[in-house]
Parts: structure tokens; C-alpha cells; sequence
């Protein structure tokens, strides 16, 4: 049996995706997660083969708990489900060690092969989002631009993230300002969730 964590906070689709995955024979779900903290939680406590995550999952993200996940339990490996297939966040997926990356359009039974090849050691990433990630521009920010945007997405003070990068109030302003004029955005709290949703953070 291929032992399954799903995670996702909307709670009609993670118990479906359960429910029709428990459906197969050789895979049964082990534990839900509503949250990125109770995923990596539960993925401690349950110990399961495979943890399917949903992207956009509060508090931080499912990339976050992937690799909290990965970092705890080298064994278990990530398949990542998202309604917003950004190639960047492609890219930051594959580098973290992801083993599949699928559209939340992917039907349950499609779902539960990939999961069989993932746990036969191999990798799926979704065609399409294949295919945007080799045509997309690169990204127009600094590193020290995506170190401030990155804390920004907490909802901290321009004081805490100044304290968070190491740099001055002024300066961590300098970085927003350019930030939301490249992006064209109207606050740092959009320019950070641009940068997110483009996978660049």
C-alpha cells in the first residue's frame, strides 16, 4: 500500500481528492491536513510514503511545508497541486526536490497513476506548465529586491524587515519602491504577492 498525506485548506475538494484516492487499492490516505503547519505535523507523526500538497495553502505555502517535509523525512516524496501554475514556481519546486507537479484540473484517477509513478521513484511534472517554464521571460527583480518582498509576504513592519535582511528602514524602502515600480504594482504587499504567484519568492 502507498501510504498518502493530503493536504488542502478547501476542505469540499481535500476530502473528495481522499475519498476517491482511499477509492484505489493499493493507496490510502493516512491523514488531511487543512494548513502547511499541520502538514508538516502530521507528516511527522504519520510517517506516509507520499504527501500531496496544495500550492496556496496558508499559512506560508506548500512549497514551504515540501520542504519542511523533505528536510524532516527524506523518504517521503512531494507531489504539489496548484490552480496557479506559475513556471517559476516550477522551477523553485524541482530545485527543492518535488517529485510531481500537477493542475488542479488533473482528474482523481489521473491523480492516482501519477502517484504510483512517484512512488516508483519517478518524476511528473504537467505538460503545460513544462512548457510555459521553458518560454517565460527572466524575472526583473534583484536578489535584495526578492529578500524584501520574501519578508513582506509575513505582513511585517517595513521596522521588522529591515531587522529580518539586515539592512536599514530606508534601504529595505529603497528596495519595496523599486520593487512596485518594476512590477507596477501600487504596495509591497501586491508586489510580494506578484512575486509569489510568478514564483520568483
Amino acid at each position: 500500500m502507498i501510504r498518502l498525506l493530503i493536504a488542502d485548506d478547501e476542505d469540499l475538494l481535500r476530502s473528495a481528492l481522499a475519498a476517491l484516492l482511499a477509492l484505489e487499492p493499493d493507496l490510502t490516505v493516512v491523514a488531511e491536513a487543512t494548513t502547511s503547519t499541520d502538514a508538516v505535523r502530521l507528516a511527522r507523526e504519520h510517517r506516509p510514503d507520499i504527501a500531496v500538497l496544495d500550492l496556496e495553502m496558508p499559512p506560508a505555502d506548500g512549497l514551504d511545508a515540501a520542504a519542511r517535509i523533505m528536510a524532516a523525512l527524506p523518504g517521503v516524496r512531494i507531489v504539489l497541486v496548484t490552480r496557479h501554475a506559475r513556471p517559476g514556481v516550477l522551477r523553485r519546486a524541482l530545485a527543492a526536490g518535488v517529485s510531481g507537479f500537477v493542475p488542479k484540473t488533473t482528474p482523481a484517477s489521473r491523480l492516482a497513476e501519477i502517484v504510483r509513478d512517484v512512488a516508483a521513484g519517478r518524476r511528473y511534472i504537467d505538460t503545460d506548465i513544462a512548457a510555459s517554464a521553458l518560454t517565460e521571460g527572466p524575472c526583473p527583480l534583484t536578489d535584495r529586491e526578492l529578500d524584501v518582498l520574501r519578508a513582506c509576504r509575513t505582513g511585517a513592519s517595513v521596522g521588522e524587515i529591515a531587522a529580518q535582511v539586515h539592512l536599514a528602514p530606508g534601504t529595505v524602502r529603497n528596495y519595496l519602491s523599486a520593487a512596485m515600480a518594476k512590477l507596477g504594482v501600487g504596495s509591497r504587499h501586491a508586489a510580494a504577492r506578484r512575486a509569489w504567484e510568478e514564483g520568483w519568492i
